[in-house]
């Protein structure tokens, strides 16, 4: 009887695991995509199938935030992570598939070099996430969230100098109102990447 009212225990730590390692192979994808002459319906078809896992994931967690009582951190905290994980692995799907819809031609070195950063940062959130589990290397944990927040930067950076690029060279305004878009979703995950590193730094500080 007391088993409805107490649900069986649900393991956050791991499933944050299989989220970050599932933004792992969607950013990998992503690199791979962005590096063909243009993307398939294939290539969208695969994106799409990583972004379906990611918001399964995602939903699991939700899902069971609302039945567990006692939680390993603040569920302010574990909605956003498992949220923001998400919210990076929607914006690359977004890119690939606004680059098929537009008919874009590739590859596009500022692209590749988007998917580049993006790729970094994820692994590194990666790893900043497995070491949630048992807080023992804290420090480490932190200059992956700093390191995290650098690569954001020169997302920015380069964000401005693939616009500049755009405004100067192409003389085609359709192309250019597609281009310009598209580099700015794509930086918009380094910024989701950042948020999450902050929510991480977030949780260390209320568990020190």
């Amino acid at each position: 009887m007391l088993s409805k009212f107490f649900p069986k225990e649900f393991n956050f730590f791991e499933f944050f695991d299989k989220q970050a390692l599932n933004l792992v192979d969607a950013a990998a994808c992503f690199r791979e995509i962005v590096a063909l002459p243009e993307v398939s319906e294939e290539a969208q078809r695969k994106m799409k199938e990583i972004e379906r896992n990611g918001d399964k994931m995602a939903y699991a967690i939700m899902d069971h935030l609302n039945k567990t009582f006692i939680t390993p951190f603040d569920r302010e905290d574990i909605h956003q992570l498992a949220n923001e994980m998400d919210e990076v692995n929607d914006i690359m799907n977004t890119v690939v598939a606004r680059m098929r819809l537009y008919k874009l031609k590739g590859p596009d070195a500022n692209m590749v070099q988007f998917a580049e950063l993006i790729t970094q940062a994820v692994n590194v959130i990666s790893g900043a996430v497995a070491g949630l589990r048992d807080m023992k290397n804290m420090n480490n944990i932190l200059k992956a969230c700093v390191e995290v927040g650098n690569l954001e930067s020169l997302g920015d950076r380069l964000r401005d100098s693939a616009l500049m690029e755009l405004f100067e060279k192409e003389k085609d305004p359709i192309q250019v109102i597609k281009w310009k878009e598209i580099y700015q979703i794509a930086e918009t995950a380094l910024d989701i990447c950042k948020h999450v590193a902050h929510n991480i730094e977030s949780i260390l500080v209320k568990q020190a």
